[in-house]
């Protein structure tokens, strides 16, 4: 399901190749793909099982993303812990997946844009080259 229009600034493009990135990566597993800013949503793909209607969808995946843009503040946080020389060392931030009894979410941040993936449960190694995929994306948007 691609919404038209779009409710953000995501292009067609970009759309599709996050909707091809995350399903070359994830397969069928794959539930939803939606593309979020910190005050719009759109759902760029969901598979036709989950939902009886549009609406019932984007009710559903409101409550998600309102969840997942607590990432947008956390953005300062992340790159001070990341810093060079900080006693932690980790690096910079990529993504985050959360794990649910049957699926998971996974989370990408890039700027003032992210994307949240849902997925059946299955082999968490796949979630990395979806999401460095779709960062990419983000990145040369």
């Amino acid at each position: 399901m691609i919404d038209d229009p779009f409710r953000t600034d995501c292009s067609t493009d970009l759309a599709t190749g996050i909707v091809s990135a995350a399903r070359t990566s994830l397969g069928d597993t794959l539930r939803s793909a939606v593309y979020f800013t910190p005050s719009a949503f759109d759902i760029l793909y969901l598979r036709q099982d989950l939902y009886d209607s549009s609406d019932a969808a984007r009710t559903a995946k409101q409550q998600l993303v309102e969840l997942e843009r607590a990432g947008f503040a956390e953005v300062p946080i992340r790159t001070l812990v990341a810093a060079e020389g900080t006693v932690s060392d980790i690096g910079p931030y990529e993504f985050t997946v959360r794990f649910h009894d049957d699926g998971f979410v996974v989370r990408v941040l890039q700027g003032d844009a992210g994307v949240v993936l849902t997925t059946d449960s299955m082999n968490v190694s796949a979630f990395e080259d979806a999401a460095t995929a779709v960062r990419r994306l983000l990145r040369d948007a």
